[in-house]
C-alpha cells in the first residue's frame, strides 16, 4: 500500500524537513563561513589598479588635493551603487542574468555584463601570467634585468651602476638610453621586436603561453567547487597582500630619498580642483576600483543568507578599498623617491602607471636594493594574490550567471562547465601570448570595459529606481535587513549617481583619444574593432528587449508593459523569506504562510518576522488607499 502523504503545513515541528531546515538553496551552494563573503568582496575590489593606477592618478591630478574629489565621488557614486548591487543579489539569490526577473524587458543588461566580464577575464589573466613570469625570474641570486650585456640588450642599454659611477666623475647623458629592466620587459618577455604592429602578431612565446596555462589552472582549481572553494582561498589571497604591502611600505620609507617621492605624491595642488578632468578621473578611479557593473558583487551577494548585514559590509569594503589605495601610494612613491635620488633625475621622470610601473619601473628599483631578488619576489607575489581574487570573481560571475539560467542541466555539472569556460577563455587569450600580444592587450584594456560598462550601470540604476520603483526596492531592503535605506541612498539612486555616470559617459565620448602603446599608434581597423567591442555590450540591451517583447502577447504597448513588470517568481528564493506580494508565488509553492515556517524553525517570532508583519501591513494600507 502507498504511504499517505502529509501536507506541508501539517508536518509536526519535530519533523526534519530538508527544504525548511536550510537557510540557502542547497543545490546552488552558499558561503560556508561568516567572513567568506566579506573577504571575497575585499579581494575582488582591491586589485592591481589600487597599486598601479591610483598612486599615478593622484600625483597627476593634484597630489593630496585629489583625495577631496576622490572621497566625494566615493560617497556619490561608489557606496550607493555598491549597496544597490549587493541588495539585488542577496534579495533574489540569483546571478547577473537571472536577476533580471525584476524586469525581463531589460535582461539584455545582464547579457551585456557577461560579455564585458568575459573580455576582461581574457586579458586580466594574461597580466597574471606576466606576474608569474617575473615571479619565477626572481628565483635567482642576480635578477636578469639588473645589468646590460645580455643577448636581448641593445647599444642603448645603460644600467644605474654606471650612472652612479658617472655622478662622481663626468655627468652621463641618459636622455637617449634605455634601462635594462625596460629592455628585459619589451625585448625578452614580450619580444615585441618580432611584431610590426597589431596586424602582425608574430609567433607564440611559449614561456608566456605556459604561464597563461598555469594561471588558468590555478583559477580553475580555486573555483572548482564554486564559492565553497574560492571562499576559503580568499582567506589567504585577500589578507596576505596587506602583509606584503606593509613590509614594502616599511622598507620604502626607510630608504634614502623616500620622503622626496612621498612629498611628490601628496603635496596638495588645490588649483587642480577647478578642473573638470580631476573630478572625472576621481569618479573613474572609484568606478573601476570598486568593480561595480561587472556582476561580481551581485554574484557574491547572491550566495549570502537572506538577512546578512550587507549595509555594514558595504562601508567596510568601500572604505577599506580607498585606504588600501592610499597606502599603496606610499609604498610605491617612497621607492620611486629613492630611485630618483639614485639616478639623479626628478621623480616625475621615473613615475609611470599601469604595466610600465609593475614590469619596468618597480623591478628596476628593486635592483638598487640589497637582497633585491627577495624584494622582487615579494612584490610580484603581492601582485599575484591581488590579481587572482579579482579573477575568481570574474569567473564566478560567468559560471553563476549561466548555471542560474539552466539550473537543471548545468548545476549538477558545475565543475565540468567551469572547466569548459576556462579552456575556451584560455584559447581566446592565446593571441595575447604572441610577440604582438601586448597590442591586443592594450586594445582589450581600453575598450572592453569602457563606455559599455557605464551604459550597463546607468541602465541598472534607472530600471531599479524608475521601472521597478524606488518605493518597492526600499521595501525589499526593509524586508531583508529590517530597516529602509535613508534619504542619502535614495537621493543618490534617484538623481546623483545616474547623473554623475552620465557625465562620465559624455566626457569619455567627447574626450575620446585613439589607443596607443608607447610610440605605436593603432590602425583605423583596430580602433573600429575596439569601438565595436564596447558597442556590442550596449546592443545587448535592445536585443534583449526585442526577445522579451516577442515572448509576450497583446498589442505592442501591452507587451512592453507586461515585459517590464517583475516575473511571477521574482522575490526571495526561499519560501520562508517571502511575505506580502511574494507569498505563494514560487513555482510549486504549497504554503501560503511562510511565517509558520519561521515559527516552526525558531520556536517564536524574531525581529525579522516583526519586519515582515510591518511590511505586509504597509502594503495592505497602500492597497486600501488606492482602492478608495
Amino acid at each position: 500500500l502507498a504511504q499517505p502523504v502529509t501536507p506541508d503545513l501539517l508536518v509536526s515541528p519535530s519533523s526534519q524537513d530538508g527544504d525548511l531546515g536550510s537557510e540557502c538553496p542547497e543545490d546552488r551552494g552558499n558561503w560556508t563561513g561568516r567572513l567568506d563573503f566579506l573577504l571575497s568582496c575585499i579581494g575582488y575590489c582591491v586589485g592591481l589598479g589600487n597599486v598601479w593606477r591610483f598612486p599615478y592618478r593622484a600625483y597627476t591630478n593634484g597630489g593630496g588635493a585629489f583625495l577631496v574629489p576622490y572621497f566625494i565621488m566615493l560617497a556619490i557614486c561608489g557606496i550607493p551603487i555598491f549597496f544597490m548591487e549587493l541588495s539585488l543579489g542577496q534579495f533574489s539569490s540569483l546571478g547577473p542574468l537571472a536577476v533580471w526577473k525584476i524586469s525581463p524587458l531589460f535582461k539584455g543588461v545582464g547579457m551585456g555584463t557577461i560579455l564585458i566580464v568575459s573580455l576582461v577575464a581574457i586579458y586580466y589573466n594574461m597580466i597574471i601570467a606576466y606576474v608569474l613570469f617575473y615571479l619565477f625570474a626572481s628565483l635567482t641570486s642576480d635578477l636578469p634585468w639588473q645589468h646590460c650585456g645580455n643577448w636581448w640588450n641593445t647599444d642603448l642599454c645603460l644600467d644605474h651602476h654606471v650612472i652612479r659611477a658617472g655622478n662622481n666623475t663626468l655627468p652621463v647623458n641618459i636622455s637617449n638610453t634605455v634601462s635594462p629592466s625596460e629592455e628585459y620587459w619589451s625585448r625578452y618577455v614580450l619580444h615585441i621586436q618580432g611584431s610590426s604592429g597589431i596586424g602582425d602578431p608574430g609567433r607564440i612565446r611559449w614561456n608566456l603561453c605556459l604561464c597563461l596555462l598555469l594561471s588558468w589552472t590555478i583559477v580553475y582549481l580555486c573555483i572548482l567547487k564554486g564559492v565553497k572553494s574560492s571562499g576559503k582561498v580568499v582567506y589567504f589571497t585577500a589578507t596576505f597582500p596587506y602583509l606584503i604591502l606593509v613590509m614594502l611600505l616599511i622598507r620604502g620609507v626607510t630608504l634614502e630619498g623616500a620622503w622626496k617621492g612621498i612629498q611628490f605624491y601628496l603635496t596638495p595642488q588645490f588649483d587642480h580642483l577647478l578642473s573638470s578632468k580631476v573630478w572625472i578621473e576621481a569618479a573613474l578611479q572609484i568606478f573601476y576600483s570598486l568593480g561595480v557593473g561587472f556582476g561580481g558583487l551581485l554574484t557574491f551577494a547572491s550566495y549570502n543568507t537572506f538577512h546578512q548585514n550587507i549595509y555594514r559590509d558595504t562601508f567596510i569594503v568601500t572604505l577599506g578599498n580607498a585606504i588600501t589605495s592610499i597606502l599603496a601610494g606610499f609604498a610605491i612613491f617612497s621607492v620611486l623617491g629613492y630611485m630618483s635620488q639614485e639616478l639623479g633625475v626628478p621623480v616625475n621622470q621615473v613615475a609611470k602607471a599601469g604595466p610600465g610601473l609593475a614590469f619596468v619601473v618597480y623591478p628596476q628599483a628593486m635592483t638598487m636594493l640589497p637582497l633585491s631578488p627577495f624584494w622582487s619576489f615579494l612584490f610580484f607575489f603581492m601582485l599575484l594574490t591581488l590579481g587572482l581574487d579579482s579573477q575568481f570573481a570574474f569567473m564566478e560571475t560567468i559560471v553563476t550567471a549561466v548555471t542560474d539560467e539552466f539550473p537543471y542541466y548545468l548545476r549538477p555539472k558545475k565543475a565540468s562547465f567551469s572547466a569548459v569556460i576556462c579552456i575556451a577563455l584560455f584559447l581566446m587569450g592565446l593571441i595575447l601570448t604572441t610577440e604582438g600580444g601586448m597590442y591586443w592587450l592594450v586594445l582589450l584594456d581600453d575598450y572592453s570595459a569602457g563606455f559599455g560598462l557605464m551604459v550597463v550601470v546607468i541602465t541598472t540604476c534607472l530600471v531599479v529606481t524608475r521601472v521597478y520603483g524606488m518605493k518597492r526596492f526600499c521595501r525589499d531592503i526593509h524586508m531583508m535587513l529590517g530597516f529602509k535605506p535613508g534619504p542619502y541612498f535614495r537621493a543618490c539612486w534617484m538623481v546623483l549617481s545616474p547623473a554623475t555616470m552620465m557625465a562620465l559617459l559624455v566626457y569619455n565620448i567627447v574626450k575620446y583619444q585613439p589607443s596607443e602603446y608607447g610610440n605605436y599608434h593603432f590602425p583605423t581597423w583596430a580602433e573600429v574593432l575596439g569601438i565595436l567591442m564596447g558597442v556590442l555590450s550596449c546592443l545587448m540591451i535592445p536585443m534583449g528587449m526585442v526577445v522579451a517583447v516577442l515572448q509576450e502577447e497583446g498589442t505592442l504597448w501591452e507587451r512592453i508593459q507586461q515585459a517590464s513588470r517583475p516575473a511571477m517568481d521574482w522575490g526571495p528564493s526561499l519560501e520562508e523569506n517571502r511575505t506580502g506580494v511574494y507569498v505563494g508565488s514560487l513555482a510549486g509553492s504549497q504554503s501560503p504562510k511562510p511565517l509558520m515556517v519561521h515559527m516552526r524553525k525558531y520556536g517564536g517570532i524574531t525581529s525579522y518576522e516583526n519586519t515582515a508583519i510591518e511590511v505586509d501591513r504597509e502594503m495592505e494600507e497602500e492597497e486600501d488607499e488606492e482602492s478608495m
